[in-house]
């Protein structure tokens, strides 16, 4: 595969501790998500190593104000999330994924990790053309990052095992009839080599 390390970044959107870690307010995906953080570890070692920018999308709460969402998935999240701000343990990345030299972009609103926040403007300002997604979930936040992205004139990169839905059948439905028309479908030991 051909992948500029310094034309690419690896964005793990909402592996956070409110997410799939300790503290999930979805316990649905975080019990699919059980793996996840094991298998993103040598993908984002491989990412650092070779020069490759990580960036971590999470979600840090609304700040106090309302949600205007009209998705009836945010009506529940939307409570759930409510009392996060930047500095709470839900808002954190999960340890064992997070490294100082990461970058880390909160959002404050809505359910698109890209849709009028500066994620792929800071991406695109540190020469970011291609951007591999990994993390959580295909049923909402990855279809519209890889919609947002595509349509900023970015490459949308997806290792299959480096994302999740749920429940788990419902995962290789959304790769194979929807996204690989979209982005380029492959693989984290593909990735791992291309880098080597």
């Amino acid at each position: 595969m051909d992948i500029d390390p310094n034309r690419t970044a690896v964005i793990c959107v909402e592996c956070q501790n409110g997410v799939i870690g300790e503290s999930a307010v979805l316990p649905a995906l975080a019990q699919s998500a059980v793996g996840l953080i094991a298998q993103l570890r040598p993908l984002l070692t491989s990412a650092r190593s070779a020069g490759v920018t990580v960036a971590h999308a999470v979600y840090t709460g609304s700040l106090g104000g309302s949600v205007h969402e009209p998705a009836p998935m945010w009506r529940k999240l939307g409570v759930l999330s409510d009392t996060w701000t930047d500095r709470a343990p839900e808002a954190q990345v999960v340890p064992a994924l997070r490294d100082e030299s990461d970058l880390l972009l909160a959002r404050h609103h809505g359910l698109n990790p890209a849709r009028d926040t500066e994620l792929l403007p800071v991406l695109r300002g540190r020469g970011v053309d291609t951007v591999v997604l990994a993390g959580v979930s295909l049923n909402v936040a990855l279809i519209l990052l890889t919609g947002e992205a595509i349509h900023q004139g970015f490459r949308v990169v997806i290792p299959r095992d480096a994302v999740i839905a749920t429940p788990d059948t419902y995962g290789p439905l959304i790769l194979d009839n929807s996204l690989r028309m979209l982005a380029h479908l492959t693989t984290s030991q593909a990735l791992i080599d291309a880098w080597s």
